[in-house]
């Protein structure tokens, strides 16, 4: 069983009391970790404000070294961290391994933004204020940052918010999901030994209400967060006066087009990003929109596609759906599925549930305002809906208070356009999935997935502020 204390001022301490980490597959006892009181908190502030002036001069090839050598030892020690995962998350072994592979691109993006500083000089002579005047623009980091990251990419997420504060510039406290702590720590461990200073990276276990102690210190000028809608959106009322970077929800849609090809291959393509890891991702396939001339035969694919995903001990290779992260979250999505059906949804595969495993679901003709439709499940469970018009599809999708990413299989370039301009969503994924990410790339969401966008060079605008130096000819 693994053993970890709270890591602040780049050293192990003891904390204040433990989290017994217990595995969702098997319940067995993975690992004791620390936990952060209030003293902890503090100090981890402190030690963050600390390294705040070391960081900011520390040079950008310097920032871009660390990174570099942080992302080959993640890639060194693939296995070991991905065997985490697995115990802490249930996440499949295959899954797993990819997100440790993930963490390192990450890593490695985060060091080529920081290897990119971007100056703009502006000429102001365009008006008479500005006559004989350059502009030289400069971002600069905005100071210690909070970060809040969730159980379901417990290395990778992490990461997305480590790898970019280091990269501008800026110090950060991450409190990890207490379901998942050991990644975000054996993260924090090898980027401080690749050569950041003491205090730039601190992680802190604790309970979600204790992170109060972190929000509400004034020094902290940027908070980074994903999970919730209902914390999140607390989170910006609360803290009116910061930055805030909120990655939130979804019930990700993708339409299905008759110009699709194989649809035996686009099944296979949403159930796999509909059921691995138990659906437990915030753009899981939730929402399938199949024109009404191809229903049938995607349908049917559909049915054996999701049969053919193997669910169970997520130590075993050939596994693709694992457990739910609790037996509470299993209850849940039972009492959804239920729900609909006695509503008018049609069961398409078979209910099987043990314990904190959920079988494959895919269900039919569930109303609009069932929860398995209009909420997130974030659940191995899918919903199959078809229409006539484009236009229908499309305001089907848009009929959501979520708007994260969103997928359409067509290769019509006219339709492809029409998708782009109407979809209100953070992404469209043309001949994929809604789940499709590529790391560096922007993502998040608009309506209530959240505000701002993640990826090392977007991430960093958030964690610096732009700062402008006037120069006068004589």
């Amino acid at each position: 069983m693994r053993e970890h204390g709270v890591f602040l001022g780049g050293t192990w301490q003891a904390g204040s009391g433990a989290f017994l980490v217990h595995s969702p597959y098997d319940h067995r006892e993975v690992a004791r970790v620390a936990r952060a009181g209030e003293g902890e908190l503090r100090a981890a502030l402190d030690a963050a404000d600390a390294a705040r002036e070391a960081m900011a001069a520390m040079a950008p090839h310097r920032r871009a070294a660390v990174l570099e050598a942080a992302s080959r030892a993640v890639l060194q020690r693939r296995d070991e961290l991905a065997q985490v995962i697995v115990e802490e998350a249930g996440k499949p072994l295959s899954f797993a391994r990819l997100e440790a592979e993930r963490c390192a691109e990450t890593l490695a993006d985060a060091a080529r933004v920081a290897r990119s500083p971007h100056d703009e000089l502006i000429d102001l002579g365009g008006f008479p204020s500005g006559e004989k005047r350059m502009g030289l623009l400069r971002r600069f980091p905005v100071g210690v940052v909070v970060g809040i990251s969730p159980f379901n990419f417990p290395l990778n997420l992490v990461a997305h918010k480590l790898a970019p504060a280091v990269a501008a510039g800026c110090p950060i406290v991450l409190k990890p999901a207490s379901q998942t702590p050991s990644p975000a720590l054996l993260l924090a461990e090898i980027m401080h030994a690749a050569g950041l200073p003491d205090g730039a990276i601190g992680v802190v276990p604790c309970g979600g209400s204790q992170a109060a102690t972190l929000l509400a210190d004034p020094r902290v000028k940027h908070v980074t967060f994903t999970g919730s809608a209902a914390v999140g959106w607390e989170l910006k009322r609360t803290l009116w006066d910061r930055r805030v970077t909120l990655e939130l929800g979804g019930n990700a849609a993708v339409i299905v087009e008759p110009d699709s090809g194989d649809l035996g291959a686009v099944a296979k393509r949403i159930a796999s990003a509909a059921f691995g890891f138990a659906g437990q991702s915030c753009i899981s396939v939730q929402r399938i929109l199949v024109q009404e001339a191809i229903a049938g035969d995607l349908r049917d694919a559909l049915v054996a596609a999701a049969a053919a995903c193997t669910t169970g001990d997520p130590s075993r290779e050939d596994v693709v759906c694992g457990p739910m992260i609790t037996a509470g979250d299993a209850d849940r999505i039972e009492a959804w599925v239920r729900d609909a059906e006695a509503a008018g949804a049609r069961r398409l595969t078979p209910w099987r549930r043990e314990g904190s495993l959920v079988w494959p679901t895919l269900l039919e003709g569930a109303p609009r305002d069932a929860a398995v439709w209009a909420e997130e499940a974030f659940a191995p469970i899918a919903v199959l809906a078809t229409y006539l018009d484009l236009e229908d599809a499309l305001a089907a999708v848009n009929d959501s208070r979520f708007g994260l990413q969103a997928g359409i299989f067509t290769n019509d370039i006219d339709t492809i356009q029409r998708a782009f301009a109407a979809l209100e969503v953070g992404a469209v994924i043309q001949g994929d999935v809604p789940s499709w990410r590529s790391d560096p790339m922007p993502y998040g969401g608009v309506k209530e997935s959240g505000i701002g966008r993640e990826g090392a060079r977007f991430a960093v605008e958030e964690m610096t502020e732009p700062r402008l130096l006037v120069l006068r000819q004589k």
